[in-house]
């Protein structure tokens, strides 16, 4: 089959999927992975006792080969490639990408500037190109099957960013990607995640059709996770959060309820939710 009637396949479906007025599909997720243990004790929480299905996991994060040593006793968990491009440690040493990283080579959080920089500067896309190719490396040295990818704060709605993820993660059997698609988003969003639709479309990746959690990051507590799935639009929907067994685990995230996410997706009430739904929960394996 031509890869031109495989991608109209795809569209095709991906349309009837999202017209249907119904929710067909849904997948549960945590991200930051690898983060810090609390991260990964509470990931193995939430799926062994609870409804998540998915993970997206920081490849070089402080806490990412425990993350792998538990992924790979839980084969069940579906665990995605969480592209960290700020606000986090890179893969690749910073003098390999000085443009990028400061000298602990870390991101900084001036995703605003970057943005600019990746668009005009042809040596920082070089660079990004590199570090995009470093991540996925890591990950497929983990020997766990790459069920999607997104990028840490929904970094990959950037058009250049976008571009290098689909063309290098193609290499390493990238079939899905997050689009971030939150029903009410800020206008100033909605061109750009439209244009990232598309270009899935396009390229026949398959992607969730909505996401819950933009707007309540980092308070995906029961009371929103059971408000997100009373109202699912029609189509796959992603719903993601950020647990944790203990909270402060960044600055960034000082106000971040982990504890509270935690027990949202441990839950009964929300597991019998779920089951009123009639939706088989999954990794974004079982939309392929």
């Amino acid at each position: 089959m031509t890869h031109a009637r495989t991608v109209t396949r795809h569209n095709a479906r991906q349309a009837a999927r999202a017209a249907s007025g119904k929710p067909t599909g849904l997948v549960i997720t945590a991200d930051d992975f690898g983060l810090d243990t609390a991260v990964n004790d509470a990931v193995e929480q939430a799926h062994t006792h609870g409804v998540l299905n998915a993970t997206s996991l920081m490849v070089s994060a402080p806490a990412a080969k425990d993350a792998v040593a538990r992924a790979r006793r839980l084969p069940r968990l579906a665990v995605g490639l969480h592209l960290v491009l700020a606000d986090g440690k890179a893969t690749l040493p910073p003098p390999k990408i000085p443009d990028l990283v400061g000298p602990d080579g870390r991101f900084g959080d001036h995703m605003a500037r970057d943005g600019v920089r990746f668009f005009l500067l042809t040596r920082v896309r070089r660079q990004l190109a590199a570090e995009i190719r470093a991540q996925f490396e890591a990950f497929a040295a983990t020997g766990l099957e790459l069920d999607h990818v997104n990028a840490h704060k929904h970094f990959h709605v950037h058009p250049t960013i976008l571009s290098l993820l689909m063309s290098i993660g193609r290499e390493f059997g990238m079939q899905a990607v997050r689009l971030p698609a939150e029903p009410g988003m800020a206008w100033w969003l909605a061109p750009w995640v439209g244009l990232m639709r598309a270009r899935l479309d396009h390229a026949g990746l398959v992607h969730n059709d909505h996401i819950f959690g933009i707007s309540e990051t980092g308070a995906m507590d029961e009371s929103a996770l059971l408000k997100a799935l009373s109202r699912l639009p029609g189509g796959v929907t992603e719903i993601y959060s950020h647990p944790a067994t203990r909270r402060g685990l960044t600055p960034a995230m000082s106000g971040y309820r982990h504890t509270d996410e935690l027990a949202a997706l441990t839950s009964p009430r929300v597991r019998d939710a779920i089951g009123g739904l009639g939706l088989v929960p999954g990794g974004f394996s079982s939309l392929t």
